[in-house]
């Protein structure tokens, strides 16, 4: 800031408190005050200190700090969203719905919450950040936040299409992957009971499907009911990327949950141009197996190969073995055989106890059958229940037989190997664990899309819709920062140092150093996603109040001076491209 005299003509020069930055490459200046009534003590005062010296015994005097509001954690989610367009997706004229929708998405990423409390953080008088002045929406309340919210899903299919211009292209690989959030609210009709993913028992809840480009960018989601399975899901899925987005050809990757025998045969296969990546049911591996197509010699020199098999025509699979999942499941399934034991010798102890023993069949079963569907394990024993008694022993034979096939996946594919070879299949298909990652966030980590209390079905649309936006939000500012994160920056890098595309993920010495000295290679503390925010948030933007000189209002030469960037401040918006003051 400096202090910068204007010449009248038949008047005296105006003084005029100014700030130099630079936008494109160009140096520009924005006045902040208006200093022309001041005395010229105050004046030279306030040039000292500008310049460095120490005489702020008449500064202080001269202004009055009226109000300070966390600001930079605002500035870098609220630039971050404009520099990669997307407000320019939501509309592409400015308007209050777009404006409240931006700052519904601003806000879900650094204080996610009810909209009753977003309005809130928004007004002026409570307002907790300076997110509601920028935007100017500092008079919404929270009908103002819904009808916005109506607004935004009503143009979800032209958003998407738009982002899928953006992020998808020609014969490029989408994953697909859906998941479910339990209900909190009194009535909605698509909240219905079904396989809950979140173990809330007793909570109906909804159910979603996200697609993402490779990287794992989220480019549209869709929100179905409650007890909607998986696989009735993909139809369309299918339809809206091959007729709303416009792409002919395309690779779809789900998982075998998702793309199963039925919905290839009936709704993938008929589709020119549209191929998939998905693994094969462990009972359609047992049965390679006992055919003799899957075996053990297949992995003596590679932990991969393609196979071939008459059951599917026209299709490439690709047998994988991961020792460490194989070691995993091992001891896994060890611990349930010896749990299940367990509970089923407290059974056998009930049945021979002098005191109301446990008799009759049908009770010895109820008793067994509860332990058995517990921890899944009936095939592992066999059981001799009677009307006195319970005896079991392990089935050995059935035992070895599935140990033999622990750490062996099978990948399915339509795509010909001239287009993705056996590696880059397997790769593909892991890719998938992006879209859980994003999940997470959604879920859980960040953006906390449940509890939800919505009751009507487009404004629980909308909901998701908002937190799916903010991700991708937080998806492109997290690329970005990933050198002053926790995140893995040189994951090509990391890459190239696994033994196979098979084996366990690794990181790069650069992320594993990170993750033991919590610092960066300059030096600087490694942060999270959320705790970098609350860094950011400590940059305040400060309301400055000149003290009234003679006849002028206290009000009218009001301005604002942001604190002073921390090194790692400097540093985050660096890295973002942005600047903190907006």
């Amino acid at each position: 800031m400096y202090i910068e005299r204007i010449p009248n003509r038949n008047s005296r020069p105006a003084v005029l408190l100014r700030e130099s930055f630079r936008e494109g490459g160009k140096v520009r200046k924005r006045t902040l005050a208006n200093l022309t009534g001041w005395p010229e003590q105050r004046i030279e005062a306030l040039r000292a200190v500008l310049k460095g010296e120490t005489q702020v015994g008449d500064l202080r005097q001269a202004f009055q700090v009226v109000r300070s509001q966390p600001h930079g954690h605002v500035a870098a989610v609220l630039a971050s969203l404009r520099k990669i367009g997307l407000d320019r997706v939501l509309a592409s004229r400015s308007c209050v719905e777009r404006k409240l929708v931006v700052a519904m998405l601003v806000a879900r990423v650094i204080d996610p919450g009810p909209k009753l409390a977003t309005a809130r953080a928004l007004r002026a008088e409570t307002a907790c950040s300076s997110l509601g002045a920028l935007l100017s929406v500092e008079t919404v309340d929270e009908e103002g936040l819904y009808c916005a919210m109506d607004w935004l899903v009503a143009r979800q299919d032209r958003i998407e299409a738009k982002l899928a211009k953006k992020h998808l292209s020609d014969g490029c690989l989408v994953l697909y992957d859906v998941s479910s959030s339990y209900y909190t609210g009194t009535h909605c009709s698509l909240a219905k009971f079904g396989h809950s993913r979140d173990g809330k028992k007793g909570f109906p809840q909804i159910v979603y499907g996200l697609l993402c480009n490779r990287e794992g960018c989220p480019v549209a989601v869709e929100v179905f009911e409650g007890n909607v399975g998986d696989p009735k899901t993909l139809a369309s899925q299918v339809r809206k990327i091959r007729q709303r987005f416009g792409i002919e050809r395309v690779v779809l990757v789900g998982d075998r949950g998702m793309i199963t025998e039925a919905r290839i045969r009936e709704e993938l296969e008929p589709v020119d141009g549209l191929d998939w990546i998905t693994t094969l049911r462990a009972p359609a591996i047992r049965r390679l197996a006992e055919e003799g197509i899957v075996q053990p010699s297949l992995f003596d020199e590679r932990d991969l190969a393609e196979i071939r098999s008459p059951d599917y025509p026209g299709e490439r699979l690709i047998a994988c073995r991961n020792p460490f999942l194989a070691e995993e499941r091992a001891r896994k399934r060890e611990e349930l055989l010896r749990a299940t034991e367990r509970e089923l010798d407290k059974i056998v102890a009930a049945t021979r106890r002098r005191q109301r023993p446990i008799q009759g069949q049908d009770k010895i079963a109820l008793r067994v059958g509860k332990v058995i569907n517990h921890y899944k394990m009936e095939k592992h024993f066999r059981l001799t229940i009677t009307d006195m008694a319970l005896s079991w022993e392990r089935d050995t034979e059935k035992i070895a037989a599935e140990a033999s096939l622990d750490g062996i996946y099978i990948i399915r594919t339509s795509v010909v190997e001239e287009r993705l070879g056996p590696e880059s299949a397997v790769r593909a298909y892991k890719d998938l664990s992006r879209v859980e990652r994003a999940f997470r966030s959604l879920k859980t980590v960040d953006l906390k899309v449940r509890p939800i209390h919505h009751r009507l079905p487009e404004r629980v649309r909308a909901h998701v819709f908002l937190c799916m936006l903010a991700y991708h939000v937080e998806w492109h500012m997290r690329r970005a920062l990933a050198p002053i994160l926790f995140d893995d920056e040189d994951k090509a890098l990391a890459e190239t140092m696994r033994r196979s595309v098979v084996a366990p993920a690794v990181r790069s010495p650069r992320a594993e150093r990170k993750a033991q000295t919590k610092r960066t290679v300059a030096g600087e503390p490694v942060h999270s996603f959320q705790t970098l925010l609350k860094d950011l948030a400590t940059l305040a933007k400060n309301r400055i109040r000149p003290t009234p000189v003679q006849s002028e209002s206290p009000s009218s030469a009001d301005f604002d001076v942001l604190t002073t960037p921390t090194p790692l401040q400097r540093r985050a918006f660096k890295l973002l491209g942005v600047r903190p003051a907006l």
